[in-house]
C-alpha cells in the first residue's frame, strides 16, 4: 500500500540553471518520509531510533517552479530485522520526475537494533514491489583525487544534533563545482555558464558510514572520475575527516552535459583530463 505526500515548492529551491536543485529533491523525499512515519504506529522511531543508511536517486527530468506542489508516492520494499527499504516516485503535474530508494535502519547510540514485531508489521503493511534502479557498480576513490575542504554550518544540523543526511548532497555538489582538472581556476559551473551549456544530475547515490558534527575545523570531499562517456560522466566521492582519515560517506554521481535546452551534447575535453588525473578504482565483486 503506497502513501502519497504533496510537497510545496519554494522559489529558493531553484538553482542557477533555473530548475529545482538535485539536492533539494532529497529534501522532498525526506518530507515524504517524515510524513509517512508520523502517520502511523512507528512515529516514535523518527525522533529516537531511525537513521538513514543510504539513498539512490534517479532524476528523470528537471523540476520547474510551480505553485502546485510536487507529489511524492512512497512505498516499502524489503523489510529486514533492523532495516527497511523505502521507494519513492516524485511527480510534477502527473509526470514522473524522479525515482528513489532509501535504506533506513533502526539504531540506538550508533548501534543497530532489531525492530519489534509491531514495528515490522507496520512497515510490512505498506510493502509493495519496487522497480529496480540501474546498478552503477562499486567504486572507491584512489590515492589521486580532487580535494575540496568544507565547513559544517550550524544550520546543517537536525534535531538529532548531527548533520542532516540531505546536506551531504550539498557538500559533494560543492566539491563537483570546484573540479578543475585543466588547472585554469575556473569552476565547472562558471565554464558552463560561459559556454551556454548545462550539467544535469541524472543519478546520485549516497552511502552513510558515520555521523558528521558541527566543528570549526573543516571536513573534506575527495572526488575521482569513474568514467567518461560521450555525453555523461560518472564521479565518485568520499566525505572524510582530514584529522582522522575517517570516511563518513561515499557517493556516486552521474552527470549529463547538455545544451541550453538540456539536450545531451558531448562532454568537454576537461572531463577526460579528469579521468586521467583522478581515476576512481573499481571494486570487483
Amino acid at each position: 500500500m503506497s502513501f502519497l505526500v504533496r510537497v510545496p515548492l519554494r522559489w529558493v529551491d531553484l538553482d542557477t540553471q533555473g530548475h529545482v536543485n538535485n539536492a533539494v529533491v532529497a529534501d522532498y523525499l525526506q518530507e515524504a518520509r517524515v510524513a509517512f512515519l508520523l502517520s502511523g504506529d512507528n512515529a516514535h522511531m523518527l525522533g529516537t531510533s531511525s537513521i538513514v543508511a543510504g539513498h539512490q536517486v534517479e532524476f528523470l527530468r528537471p523540476i520547474v517552479y510551480a505553485v502546485e506542489p510536487v507529489e511524492v508516492e512512497l512505498s516499502v520494499g524489503r523489510v529486514g530485522a533492523a532495516t527497511v527499504e523505502v521507494g519513492y516516485e516524485v511527480r510534477q503535474r502527473g509526470e514522473p520526475v524522479a525515482r528513489a530508494r532509501s535504506q533506513l535502519a533502526k539504531a540506538r547510540n550508533g548501534r543497530a537494533e532489531r525492530m519489534t514485531p509491531s514495528e515490522l508489521a507496520w512497515f510490512a503493511s505498506h510493502q509493495g514491489e519496487l522497480e529496480p534502479l540501474r546498478d552503477l557498480g562499486r567504486w572507491r576513490v584512489g590515492e589521486a583525487a580532487c580535494v575540496f575542504d568544507f565547513t559544517v554550518r550550524w544550520a546543517d544540523l537536525d534535531q538529532y544534533g548531527h548533520v542532516n543526511n540531505v546536506r551531504v548532497f550539498d557538500y559533494v555538489a560543492e566539491a563537483r563545482n570546484h573540479l578543475d582538472p585543466a588547472g585554469v581556476e575556473v569552476t565547472r559551473m562558471q565554464q558552463a555558464t560561459a559556454d551556454g551549456t548545462t550539467w544535469l544530475v541524472a543519478r546520485q547515490d549516497v552511502r552513510y558510514l558515520d555521523e558528521l558534527h558541527h566543528r570549526l575545523e573543516p571536513y573534506r570531499v575527495r572526488t575521482a572520475y569513474a568514467g567518461v562517456g560521450r555525453t555523461s560522466m560518472t564521479l565518485v566521492a568520499e566525505v572524510t575527516d582530514p584529522l582522522t582519515d575517517r570516511v563518513h560517506a561515499r557517493t556516486i554521481t552521474v552527470l549529463v552535459h547538455g545544451d541550453a535546452q538540456g539536450r545531451p551534447i558531448p562532454v568537454p575535453p576537461e572531463a577526460r583530463l579528469g579521468l586521467e588525473r583522478w581515476p576512481a578504482v573499481q571494486i570487483r565483486r
